[in-house]
């Protein structure tokens, strides 16, 4: 069923003081009694419910059925003899637990009737103390009668919601897996074959360089216009391999921002114009992953993102005023560690500050304009 430590609802707030409340409250009720053996039963009866309300967490099969039919007697119990009817809400709640369906309609259907049949009775018997509760009694049947279906159904979405994200991210994983598959039979397309026709021309060239220097020179010249040619097909394979540019992911993120209720604040470039295609797309994925974090997990409502493209070097930054990450282990979740797989291939570095939200800044070098300069020089 659940871990034992899961006994009160999820949904914290002001709902665990008001089972906490519940759990002491048929304490004042026994202690009415004057005769100290009905205050002795009354206790064992307590002690009794919730040891078995906690060991019905731990069990399944006909032990669990069997615990729920005893916290139902118990309940009956204190609703007849001590006028505490609110038992019933904690059986209500443990029954929106149950999973199999048949074992939840049957439990259902018998917690109202024997609820409503016991505080009946009590009101009969008791009329003046169940004068001063029977708002109360009205609201605990009301919440017999819908606890139950409201637990079920949260606990089923939760996990249909659980079902649904491994479903998408076996599919995530697949079509990386797609992805490369393609990236491999378009390089071997690409590449395989002109690069062995360059090993062949170069073996070729270094035999006849002495014996026919024509010959050779005619070689090196198909060898050179081969190695443009492939280079020429990498660069379009390239260009077709690029997801959205730059300035479309950063319109798509805004509209994820402003659907998320986040304030964006952008400051920068949208065009990259010193940077290739390959660090483009690079940063394009990056932006993406970490605004889908800002979203998910900063419960932030603002969000401060920055680029700027320099002769040396591409920045992005990307800062929100939310929970942030509390130490670095956590860093490595969170889909921050795929960012830093990417920015290996460009030579790229992240750095993390999780001060006053989270502040997370990616750098990476122009290396092909510093080569430049360095051969200008």
């Amino acid at each position: 069923m659940q871990n034992w430590y899961n006994i009160f609802p999820k949904n914290l707030s002001i709902n665990i003081y008001v089972w906490i409340i519940f759990s002491f409250l048929p304490f004042f009720f026994i202690f009415r009694s004057t005769s100290w053996l009905e205050v002795i039963l009354g206790f064992i009866l307590i002690v009794v419910f919730f040891v078995a309300y906690r060991l019905s967490f731990l069990s399944n099969g006909w032990f669990l059925y069997a615990c729920v039919s005893l916290m139902m007697l118990i309940s009956i119990g204190m609703s007849l003899f001590y006028g505490y009817v609110y038992f019933a809400l904690f059986l209500a709640f443990f029954i929106g637990n149950i999973k199999h369906k048949g074992g939840f309609i049957t439990l259902y259907v018998v917690h109202i009737v024997t609820t409503m049949v016991a505080a009946g009775f009590s009101v009969m018997t008791q009329e003046e103390l169940f004068r001063y509760q029977l708002p109360f009694i009205v609201i605990a049947i009301l919440g017999v009668i819908i606890l139950p279906i409201n637990t079920y159904n949260r606990l089923k979405r939760q996990k249909l919601e659980a079902q649904l994200v491994d479903a998408n991210e076996k599919i995530s994983q697949l079509m990386v897996y797609e992805e490369r598959q393609r990236i491999a039979r378009d390089l071997h397309d690409t590449l395989g074959q002109k690069l062995s026709l360059i090993g062949l021309k170069s073996d070729l060239a270094r035999r006849l360089i002495e014996r026919d220097p024509g010959t050779a020179q005619n070689e090196i010249t198909d060898i050179n216009q081969t190695a443009r040619t492939a280079l020429k097909e990498v660069r379009d394979m390239l260009s077709d391999m690029r997801g959205a540019k730059l300035d479309d992911e950063i319109e798509h993120v805004t509209q994820l921002l402003k659907a998320a209720d986040i304030e964006v604040e952008f400051s920068g470039v949208k065009e990259l114009k010193k940077s290739p295609a390959l660090v483009e797309d690079v940063v394009s994925m990056c932006l993406k992953e970490l605004v889908t974090n800002v979203v998910k997990h900063s419960q932030a409502n603002k969000c401060q993102i920055k680029i700027r493209e320099t002769d040396d070097e591409l920045s992005l930054l990307v800062k929100d005023n939310g929970v942030g990450l509390s130490h670095g282990g956590q860093v490595k979740g969170h889909g921050l560690r795929g960012i830093q797989e990417r920015l290996e291939f460009v030579n790229g570095e992240v750095q993390f500050d999780h001060q006053n939200g989270t502040k997370i800044e990616i750098l990476i070098p122009n290396v092909s304009r510093r080569v430049k300069r360095e051969e200008a020089r």
